[in-house]
Formats: C-alpha cells, sequence, structure tokens
C-alpha cells in the first residue's frame, strides 16, 4: 500500500514540475521583455565592432620576403578596416537576451 502511495506522489510531483516549469519560464520571458537591456556585448565591449583576427585590428599585415625585406599590404580579410561589426550584438553594442541570440548568426 506505501508503495502505490509514493508512486501516485511522485506521479503527481512529475506532472505538476511538468506544468510549473513552462509556466515560470514563459512569466520570466514577460519580465525580461518589459525591463529595458542595457548589459554591454560581452565580445565587442560595447563598442559594436570587434578587431580582425587576422591583422589584429591594424588593418595591414606585412609579410617577411627574405633578405631583409619587407611587404606591407592591407588586410585581406578585413579590407584593411581592421575591424568588423559585431555579429553577436549585430553592432549595437548591447549584449543580447539569451532568446534574441537565437536570431543573430555568427559568420566567423
Amino acid at each position: 500500500m506505501s508503495f502505490q502511495v509514493v508512486a501516485i506522489s511522485v506521479g503527481l510531483v512529475s506532472v505538476a514540475v511538468g506544468i510549473g516549469i513552462p509556466v515560470f519560464y514563459e512569466s520570466q520571458i514577460d519580465s525580461a521583455a518589459k525591463r529595458d537591456n542595457t548589459q554591454p556585448c560581452f565580445p565587442c565591449n560595447g563598442t559594436g565592432a570587434q578587431k580582425c583576427r587576422f591583422c589584429t585590428g591594424s588593418g595591414t599585415v606585412t609579410v617577411e620576403l627574405g633578405g631583409g625585406e619587407k611587404e606591407v599590404s592591407n588586410c585581406i580579410n578585413c579590407e584593411g578596416v581592421g575591424s568588423f561589426t559585431c555579429t553577436t550584438c549585430q553592432g549595437s553594442g548591447i549584449q543580447p537576451r539569451y532568446l534574441d541570440r537565437r536570431e543573430f548568426k555568427d559568420d566567423d
């Protein structure tokens, strides 16, 4: 008899948790949507741009040719700019909320 009570209790708790978690999640989404988002974007530190990884932000690449000669040319990755629009915040400088991030694609 006590095993039946335990089994029924576990079943009821499972149903309550199964219903409660989505309801809680929805209420958190609604309350977060009402608040202003002012958190600076983590990857770009709120600037809206990220340094080019190829030229480390200089916009130029130096190639040693040998014999002490060097050739400096524009970076072919960033086309000499030295940076890209941040792919996380799309240049806004504000960290997108967790659920908003699914709209963005990392094209690095």
